[in-house]
C-alpha cells in the first residue's frame, strides 16, 4: 500500500511537473521577449499611408520609415477590431487579458456599478463621496478608473508622497476617491480588483518572467489583474492630465528640448491640450521603455533586467487626429475621407515614427532585436476620420442622457443635470445604467421618438444587449442601453475637438495591428481578427500556454492567425 501511495504521488508530481513545462517552456520559444505597443487613435488606414506614402507627403515617400521597415518582416493585420465600446479602459483590458467587457467588466473608464458604492472621498473629477455600509445592500455608484482617483491629478507625479517630479505610479492612487464594495466589508476595489479576468502580466510573472508596463494613468495598473501588483516589476505612469511643467533633461526622440514648455500659450492645464506638449509627455515613457531595453528601471536609476513583456501607449497621434488648437491656429485631423493627415497629425505620427525607431536602435545595439516579438496596435481608433461628418450633436440636439435625466430615469451620479458630479458616460457612445431597469422599454421609447435630435444610429437593449454583452438585471456592471449613434455623431457642443472615440463605428474600431520579428515573412491579412488575441498571442510566442488566460478558457479568443511561431 505505502509503495502504491509513493507511485501515485510521484505519478501527481510528474503530472504537475509536465503541466508547468506545457505551461512555460522558455527555452523552446526563440522569442525572447515581447515588446507591446499601442498608438492610441492609429487606424489601419494610418499605418498603410504612412508606410507605403501618399503622394501629396515627401514626395510619396513613406512618411513612418521605422513602422514601414518593421512591416518588411511583418504580419499586417488590416481588419482588426477593438473592443466595443472602443474606450481607452475596455480597450486596454482586452489587449492585455483577451477579454471582452462582457467577461471583464470593463465597460468605460467612467462607468457605473449597482453592487458598489461611492468612494470615501470625491473624486478629482466629481464622482461624489457617499454612505458605504459594511454587508448591507449596496446603493449603486458611478466608477471612475482615470486622473480622478489620483492623491493630486495636477502633478505629474499624481501626488504620490516622495516621488520626484515626473515619477507617477501605483503610490499615486488615493485610495478614499475608489469606489467601495459593501461585500467585501466596504473596502475599496482598487483597479486591478476591478477587471474580472486576468492579464499576460499576471501570468508571465507568476512563471518567473520580468513584468513592465508604461501608461497615462495610475489607475492603468488595471493590467496587474490577477495577481495584482507584484505582477508589475516595474509600473510607471506619469499623469496625463496633470498641469504641463518644464522637463530638465527630457529631450524628443526628434531632437527637441523639453527643459521649457514647448508650448506655454496653450491651456496648460493638461498635456492633450497641444500638439508640442504632448510629445513632452510621451518622451517620458519613450525613456522609460529605452531604460528598461538597457536593463534597468524605467527610470534608469537602478540596474534590473530586460523585461520579458513590457510597452507603452503613445497619446500623440490620438491629440493629433482630435485636437484643435485654438491659441495657435493649428487644427489636427483629416484632410479628407482617404486619411490625408493634416500638418498637426503629420507631425504627432512622425513622431511616434522617431520613437519606435529609437528602441529598435536601443534593441539592435544590445543584440536583443533578434529575439523580441515587436507588436503595434491600438486602444482604439477615432471617428470620424472624414471630416465633413463630425457632428456635435448638442449643437443642434441633446443626448440620450439627457433627455432621460429629463424624465428622472437617470440615477444621481451618471446625471448630467448634477452641478457637481462627473457626468454620462458618453462621447461617440452613450452607455446608459437607469435607476431601475424595469424602467428600459419606457426609456427605449423617449430615444425611439427623438432618434433624430440624438443622432440615432442603432441602441442595443434587451435581448440585443444580452447576446452582445451580458443581462443587467443580473450583471451589475452592464449598461440598461446603448446607443451607438451615427457615424461622426459625437455627444459633446465643444469646437476644442474634431473627432471621438468610444463608439461601435469602422472608424472607432478599425485600428492598426502589425507583429514583426526578423524572421517573419511579411503576410497581409483580410480576416477580421480582434486586438483581445494580442493576448494568447503573446503568451504563444513566449512558449506560455494560452489557457493560463481566463478569456481563453471562457471566452474562447484564440491566437491571431497567420503567425509565424516555431
Amino acid at each position: 500500500m505505502k509503495n502504491a501511495i509513493a507511485l501515485f504521488s510521484l505519478a501527481v508530481a510528474c503530472s504537475a511537473g509536465n503541466a508547468l513545462a506545457q505551461d512555460r517552456d522558455w527555452d523552446r520559444s526563440h522569442i525572447k521577449r515581447v515588446l507591446l505597443i499601442s498608438i492610441d487613435g492609429m487606424h489601419a488606414v494610418d499605418y498603410a499611408n504612412c508606410a507605403k506614402g501618399i503622394d501629396t507627403i515627401d514626395n510619396g515617400k513613406p512618411y513612418c520609415p521605422a513602422l514601414a521597415e518593421l512591416g518588411r518582416t511583418g504580419i499586417n493585420y488590416v481588419a482588426a477590431s477593438t473592443s466595443k465600446p472602443s474606450d481607452s479602459f475596455p480597450g486596454l483590458t482586452a489587449i492585455v487579458t483577451g477579454g471582452s467587457p462582457a467577461l471583464t467588466g470593463v465597460y468605460y473608464d467612467v462607468a457605473y456599478d449597482r453592487s458598489l458604492d461611492a468612494p470615501a472621498k470625491t473624486t478629482g473629477n466629481g464622482v461624489a463621496a457617499g454612505p458605504c455600509h459594511a454587508f448591507s445592500a449596496p446603493t449603486g455608484t458611478t466608477t471612475e478608473y482615470e486622473e480622478g482617483i489620483d492623491i493630486d491629478q495636477t502633478k505629474l507625479n499624481g501626488g504620490a508622497p516622495g516621488a520626484s517630479l515626473t515619477d507617477g505610479g501605483l503610490n499615486s492612487i488615493d485610495t478614499r476617491r475608489l469606489p467601495r464594495d459593501p461585500n467585501n466589508g466596504c473596502s475599496p476595489v482598487f483597479p486591478w480588483e476591478f477587471v474580472r479576468a486576468n492579464s499576460i502580466f499576471s501570468v508571465i510573472h507568476q512563471l518567473g518572467g520580468y513584468a513592465a508596463w508604461s501608461d497615462k494613468h495610475p489607475a492603468y495598473s488595471s493590467v496587474a489583474s490577477g495577481i495584482g501588483p507584484k505582477a508589475l516589476d516595474d509600473f510607471y505612469a506619469p499623469e496625463i492630465n496633470s498641469n504641463v511643467v518644464a522637463l530638465p533633461g527630457v529631450t524628443t526622440p526628434t531632437g527637441v528640448s523639453c527643459a521649457t514648455v514647448l508650448d506655454p500659450g496653450s491651456d496648460i492645464t493638461a498635456w492633450t491640450n497641444s500638439f508640442q506638449n504632448i510629445q513632452c509627455y510621451d518622451t517620458l515613457k519613450v525613456n522609460a521603455i529605452v531604460n528598461e531595453i538597457k536593463g534597468r528601471n524605467h527610470l534608469g536609476t537602478a540596474k534590473t533586467e530586460v523585461p520579458t513583456i513590457f510597452g507603452m501607449n503613445f497619446q500623440a497621434v490620438s491629440v493629433g487626429q482630435k485636437l484643435v488648437e485654438k491659441t495657435n491656429g493649428q487644427t489636427g485631423g483629416y484632410l479628407d475621407a482617404t486619411a490625408t493627415p493634416s500638418a498637426a497629425l503629420l507631425g504627432e505620427i512622425k513622431y511616434v515614427d522617431a520613437s519606435i525607431g529609437a528602441f529598435v536602435k536601443e534593441l539592435k545595439q544590445r543584440d536583443l532585436y533578434e529575439s523580441t516579438l515587436i507588436i503595434i496596435t491600438s486602444k482604439h481608433g477615432q471617428n470620424p476620420i472624414d471630416p465633413t461628418r463630425y457632428n456635435p450633436i448638442l449643437n443642434t440636439g441633446t443626448s440620450p442622457a439627457t433627455l432621460l435625466d429629463a424624465a428622472g430615469y437617470i440615477p444621481m451620479s451618471e446625471s448630467p443635470s448634477n452641478p457637481t458630479g462627473i457626468g454620462a458616460t458618453e462621447d461617440d457612445v452613450s452607455l446608459v445604467w437607469l435607476k431601475n431597469s424595469a424602467d428600459t422599454d419606457a426609456a427605449v421609447n423617449i430615444l425611439e421618438q427623438n432618434a433624430n435630435q440624438i443622432g440615432l444610429g442603432q441602441i442595443f437593449y434587451g435581448s440585443s444587449l444580452k447576446i452582445n454583452f451580458n443581462d443587467p438585471t443580473v450583471d451589475p456592471r452592464t449598461p440598461d442601453i446603448i446607443t451607438a449613434p451615427n457615424v461622426g455623431v459625437v455627444y459633446t457642443g465643444s469646437s476644442k475637438k474634431l473627432e471621438e472615440h468610444g463608439g461601435f463605428n469602422h472608424d472607432d474600431t478599425n485600428v492598426m495591428l502589425l507583429l514583426s520579428l526578423p524572421d517573419f515573412r511579411t503576410k497581409t491579412v483580410h480576416a477580421e481578427v480582434g486586438t483581445a488575441q494580442v493576448a494568447p498571442t503573446i503568451l504563444k510566442a513566449l512558449g506560455i500556454n494560452p489557457s493560463r488566460l481566463d478569456a481563453v478558457r471562457r471566452e474562447g479568443v484564440d491566437v491571431l492567425p497567420a503567425v509565424q511561431l516555431q
